[in-house]
């Protein structure tokens, strides 16, 4: 048995432990391994089986013989991490089933072992089972892993086949969006980089200075970012800084701002000339957008760390609020959020949203333009939100998207809006209202 693939398994069997035990993030679960294959190999595995818990429970709790909600909780992750391999990503069955059986031998006892075989050979001899609770909604959910809640929204609102094609874009591995910046000579000087590193990459939607990849870590390893001489930044969020429009010799205010991404690429726009004002309740989340403004040669980004709806500052002729929100438009990239919200959070997050949207609206000078913006596909958090903000704030009026990002992107009421799998990108909101 490759001790590579064994060393990988154990790793990934102590990140899902500290994920679903620990309550840590799958982006934040990096533990020290000599070997940078085991390093992916177990992130990799750690977020497949992250993404299908439900479905491999599901079939796990059939099988097993005794109370599956009891059993230790290594044993359990050994048991997914077997049962994906077996069942969904239809890898050898043998090797999966020896793996699984050494990892319960050694980090949980040693009869654990005979009782992994026994079970994964079992399922391996028999059909296996679709759900069949009733709930048609519910079945929907647990074969395609994604809580009830979320779907039964989504089926009210998409209907069937829209939320089939969602959910199963949602499992599927993500690709990336890398942003080209002016650190790198041109687009085509990236994409032959990229072709060196082995980087399956496609040509961009819409923005000409974007770049869709399969993986970023070549990149990463490469010192690509490092350098400043690419970002990787999804297309649905440089269609919103091309909504904003920022323009040079202009003061903008970036309320919500880390990670950066946005800001880094809305002082590219602005040729380096003006100021971004950035905000982040949060001090540290800010310090890499810092260092990568250094990199990228940026130097009009000056930070401030408060509340953004207690901010109390100049108002700026541009505004961008992005705010934060439940992510629904990002959890193909993000395997564990699903997992993480509630239909409570809808609630609380969109109390957040107006305020915040209200002390925004104080922060655009008569005549500027404030965009909001989301990376979820729920109405409450997009044109709801937008529709109650209005309503409050008789002076501001929307202003179409149309003549600012590409008309497939644009919504009826003119709001930017990428909905997957119907356009390459995630899920993302942006309304562009103007006060008069």
């Amino acid at each position: 048995m490759p001790e590579l693939a064994v060393r990988a398994h154990r790793l990934a069997v102590r990140h899902l432990l500290r994920i679903e035990v620990g309550g840590a993030y799958v982006s934040k679960v990096r533990q020290s391994e000599k070997d940078p294959r085991a390093t992916r190999r177990a992130m990799d595995l750690t977020a497949s089986v992250t993404r299908w818990r439900r479905w491999l429970d599901f079939l796990l709790s059939t099988f097993y013989r005794g109370n599956y909600r009891k059993v230790e909780p290594p044993l359990k992750q050994i048991l997914r991490i077997a049962a994906f391999e077996c069942f969904v990503a239809h890898r050898p069955p043998h090797a999966a089933v020896s793996r699984a059986v050494t990892l319960a031998s050694t980090m949980v006892r040693p009869g654990a072992g005979r009782l992994v075989n026994g079970v994964l050979r079992t399922m391996l001899r028999s059909t296996l089972p679709e759900p069949s609770s009733g709930d048609t909604t519910d079945d929907l959910a647990t074969r395609h892993s994604h809580p009830t809640w979320m779907v039964r929204r989504w089926q009210e609102r998409l209907g069937l086949p829209r939320t089939l094609e969602l959910l199963k874009h949602n499992n599927q591995r993500p690709w990336f969006g890398v942003r080209c910046t002016p650190q790198m000579p041109s687009v085509t000087q990236l994409k032959a980089q990229l072709t060196q590193l082995g980087v399956a990459w496609q040509e961009p939607a819409w923005l000409h200075d974007f770049v869709r990849v399969s993986k970023v870590g070549p990149l990463l390893r490469a010192g690509l970012m490092e350098q400043g001489r690419c970002a990787v930044q999804d297309e649905g969020a440089g269609l919103v800084v091309r909504l904003l429009d920022p323009q040079p010799d202009e003061r903008i205010i970036d309320l919500c701002a880390a990670p950066g991404g946005k800001t880094l690429y809305a002082a590219e726009r602005m040729c380096n000339r003006g100021a971004i004002i950035t905000n982040d309740m949060h001090e540290g989340r800010l310090q890499p957008l810092e260092v990568a403004a250094n990199a990228h040669g940026i130097s009009i980004i000056e930070a401030s760390h408060a509340d953004a709806r207690r901010l109390d500052i100049p108002p700026a002729v541009r505004v961008l609020l992005d705010v934060p929100c439940t992510g629904t438009g990002v959890l193909a990239k993000r395997a564990d959020l699903r997992w993480r919200r509630s239909p409570e959070d809808l609630d609380r997050i969109a109390l957040v949203q107006q305020e915040l949207l209200d002390a925004a609206a104080r922060l655009v000078r008569r005549g500027g333009i404030l965009v909001y913006s989301t990376c979820s596909i729920e109405a409450e958090e997009n044109e709801a939100q937008v529709a109650a903000f209005l309503a409050r704030h008789l002076d501001f009026v929307v202003e179409t998207a149309a003549d600012l990002v590409p008309s497939d992107v644009v919504s009826r009421e003119g709001f930017l809006r990428t909905l997957p799998p119907d356009h390459p990108a995630d899920g993302t909101f942006a309304a562009r209202m103007r006060r008069t």
